[in-house]
């Protein structure tokens, strides 16, 4: 598979022509986008997506076969870079096939509500703008690298009218980096964009992994519990059920700074301040930072086990947050930290797989059923054989077992799965599967012979 990544090389000086070159680009965008519009009946008909650029193009521009273009883009731009073009051509057709499918489902969804008698509340989409696009600069046409250092780019100088070549110098630390990280990298266009009062061009790099494709008796799986109370809690389990190893990271020193940042804010907004940006922006620093602490923790643990899999949980944090701990919910960098970890696990040639975890931390790994928070310590959970246990370990315990439960399963032939599903109820829902029943698993399809690649 390929992964690519982005990494921004901030430019020393903020030149004006660089925002010139950002409105034309837009400007270009925006024709395009009321030429796809007008003509979308036909360029809809085409189906490959270059074929769909080169068709909106002889629209739009002006050549000797073509002297006669419906919608004529050089007479607004002059001397307009035809890489820079055809970028804006790209864009707006992404914009128009994104606008109409979203279009196409509100009608769907407006006829639904007419058939039933309700009214409808979805609002038609708007009509799709150039909005904050950014120009790719592509190599030869608009970007030349001069050295380590120093690149030239194609901009557009509004004192002249024209477009011409500006010298921009890089801020060293970056273009170190990128030296010594992303030598074997592919180095794709960069692109040019601003934040804030800078301007950065952001490299994006290919490269090529192979991921292990080793059938699951013979895998190694790191399941990951994230939480509140600890960051996370992972453990190394076998398709066996056997546990190889077994972590708990807990940052509270950094949890103690982001509490600290947060309560500032709130005394400074009871004081009548209603914006903050400067101690809003330690806040995020802050949980960025966990996030980043957090997923390079679970990537050390895989890598010194090698594993082949890590398993993380399906969560979704979508809609509003209630509850005692929804400002610790809202600020919970999770998508983050599983995206920080796919990364980094693609890259080591590991997969990362997720599972269900509605009830991973209600129900024993033992399978002896519903355990009980210990008053005073909500890290600490009892099983009702009495026994004490940790409850983010428990919840991992089972998140892993649901995981090679589903695989193994996926693996048997039809009449073997019926015969395991009939004596082991608990397999047919996956959200009742702790870790003692892959192990019951396990031990029934030895006892059964059956050729399922289970140790």
């Amino acid at each position: 598979m390929k992964i690519y990544t982005t990494y921004a090389v901030k430019l020393k000086e903020s030149h004006g022509f660089l925002r010139e070159t950002v409105i034309q680009y837009r400007r270009a965008v925006a024709f395009f986008l009321h030429a796809a519009m007008e003509e979308w009946e036909t360029l809809e008909t085409v189906q490959a997506p270059l074929e769909k650029q080169r068709a909106l193009e002889a629209l739009t521009h002006r050549t000797r076969k073509n002297p006669n273009a419906k919608y004529d883009f050089d007479k607004h731009f002059h001397k307009f870079p035809s890489y820079l073009r055809r970028a804006a051509i790209t864009d707006a057709i992404g914009k128009i096939t994104v606008y109409q499918s979203r279009l196409l489902l509100w009608k769907e969804e407006q006829e639904r509500i007419k058939k039933e008698g309700g009214k409808a509340k979805v609002p038609n989409p708007g009509r799709p703008t150039a909005g904050f696009s950014y120009p790719v600069m592509y190599r030869g046409n608009c970007y030349i690298r001069t050295g380590d250092y120093t690149a030239s780019l194609k901009i557009y100088n509004k004192n002249k009218t024209a477009w011409d070549w500006l010298d921009v110098e890089f801020k060293k630390t970056d273009a170190d980096y990128i030296l010594r990280h992303c030598a074997e990298r592919k180095e794709c266009a960069p692109t040019l964009r601003r934040r804030g009062k800078n301007w950065y061009l952001d490299f994006a790099f290919e490269e090529k992994v192979e991921l292990g494709e080793k059938p699951v008796a013979e895998q190694t799986a790191v399941g990951v519990d994230l939480g509140l109370h600890n960051d996370c809690a992972c453990v190394v389990m076998k398709p066996d059920g056997t546990i190889l190893g077994r972590r708990i990271l807990s940052l509270s020193k950094e949890k103690d700074s982001l509490k600290h940042a947060l309560n500032r804010i709130k005394k400074a907004q009871q004081h009548g301040a209603k914006r903050k940006p400067r101690l809003w922006a330690r806040a995020k620093g802050i949980s960025g930072d966990l996030a980043k602490k957090t997923a390079q923790f679970i990537a050390d643990l895989a890598a010194e086990y090698q594993a082949d899999v890590i398993v993380l949980p399906y969560l979704d944090l979508t809609g509003k947050k209630t509850g005692p701990r929804k400002q610790a919910v809202h600020h919970w960098k999770l998508r983050t930290i599983q995206r920080i970890i796919t990364d980094k696990a693609h890259r080591m040639g590991m997969k990362v797989r997720r599972t269900c975890p509605y009830q991973a931390s209600a129900l024993a790994f033992d399978g002896s059923g519903k355990v009980k928070k210990k008053k005073g310590c909500r890290s600490i959970c009892i099983f009702p054989s009495g026994k004490e246990y940790h409850s983010d370990l428990s919840a991992s315990y089972n998140l892993t077992a649901r995981y090679f439960i589903r695989e193994i399963m996926e693996t048997l032939p039809p009449a073997l799965k019926t015969e395991m599903e009939t004596k082991i109820p608990d397999i047919s829902k996956r959200t009742a599967c702790t870790l003692s029943t892959l192990r019951e698993l396990n031990r029934e399809l030895i006892s059964s012979d059956g050729d399922t690649g289970a140790v």
